[in-house]
């Protein structure tokens, strides 16, 4: 299979972790690619833009203590129809806690996973980095100093 016929879903979060994961967007013309993300109001457009190449997750953030697991809990099923619905090559990631639950299936299904710290984190690990790290194919930091934290990864400076 050539590189230009891989199945490439790129995923996150919404906010600054989707913004990241724009970036990528030439990248994403190289391949047969798709996108996942939570759905809110400011992003519906993505519909229009990419029709059947844009996946919707719930929208979810951990400052809601009760209602976060069951949000999680149905991202995970969600995140395993669109697996199965595209069957992905590849599984490329910004983050955050969206994207966590993709990233085990694809692992599960031994498909490759690429996970791109978010640039807002400097010093510290993101949940969902400590949690990928330990699994990635590859693990990209955007910060030098990260690598202090994640000595395995590959740094390559910032997307934006």
């Amino acid at each position: 299979m050539g590189d230009s016929m891989k199945k490439v879903l790129f995923i996150s979060s919404t906010g600054g972790h989707f913004e990241e994961l724009m970036k990528l967007e030439p990248l994403m013309k190289k391949y047969d690619s798709y996108i996942a993300t939570e759905k809110i109001k400011s992003n519906l457009y993505l519909k229009d833009k990419y029709k059947d190449k844009i996946f919707y997750l719930i929208y979810g953030t951990k400052d809601h203590i009760i209602s976060y697991p069951f949000k999680l809990l149905a991202n995970c099923f969600i995140s395993l129809y669109i697996f199965f619905k595209i069957r992905p090559d590849v599984v490329i990631t910004t983050g955050a806690h969206t994207a966590g639950p993709m990233c085990c299936i694809a692992k599960i299904f031994r498909k490759k996973i690429i996970f791109i710290e978010t640039m807002a984190n400097i010093n510290k690990k993101t949940i969902t980095g400590r949690l990928v790290y330990k699994f990635a194919d590859l693990f990209i930091v955007q910060w030098e100093s990260m690598l202090k934290i994640y000595p395995k990864a590959i740094y390559r400076g910032l997307i934006y």
